[in-house]
């Protein structure tokens, strides 16, 4: 898995083990970013990647341009492959990796924090979109960007785009 633009392209980042974690595939990572792009200017914005897996998101974030960044990972195993594909981006970066659930970590954010993007991408099927969404939408000052592959009601939200990537869809949010 590579990095798909900005100044770290091309830079190989190390995989957990597909049965614990799904990565998102480079052309979505692509599109994702192109339709953000063309959303807001990504110098020096902070980035919440709240189910942070490999990290892979988070570092293309970074890679853009964004100013900080923080992930978020629970399983011990990812947790030690994702800090170790930040390492080398720590010396001249603000980069953080917190291990723990993010809906609780989150939930601490509430009146301290405020993220310009955050990117939600919880295991599928765990029952957990409608819980993130809502905690998300207490600590994000830009776009909540949020990847399922089951519909959501999200009627109470700001539908700003959405596409549709075989079965997966990537939902953009606006938080104001």
């Amino acid at each position: 898995m590579n990095i798909t633009g900005g100044k770290y392209k091309g830079q190989k980042i190390t995989a957990p083990d597909e049965n614990i974690t799904r990565p998102t595939l480079s052309k979505v990572r692509m599109s994702v970013f192109n339709t953000l792009q063309a959303m807001v200017e990504f110098e020096g914005l902070s980035f919440l990647d709240m189910f942070s897996g490999s990290g892979i998101m988070a570092l293309e974030a970074l890679s853009r341009g964004f100013g900080k960044i923080l992930l978020i990972e629970k399983n011990r195993k990812v947790y030690n492959i994702t800090k170790s594909n930040i390492k080398k981006y720590e010396n001249d970066n603000d980069i953080t990796l917190l291990f723990g659930d993010s809906l609780n970590l989150c939930e601490k954010f509430r009146n301290k924090n405020k993220f310009d993007i955050i990117y939600i991408d919880p295991p599928y099927f765990s029952g957990i979109y409608e819980k993130s969404l809502s905690i998300a939408s207490k600590i994000c000052s830009g776009i909540i960007i949020l990847e399922h592959v089951i519909e959501l009601d999200l009627s109470e939200y700001n539908v700003l785009k959405q596409k549709q990537y075989g079965d997966k869809f990537i939902t953009f949010i606006s938080a104001e």
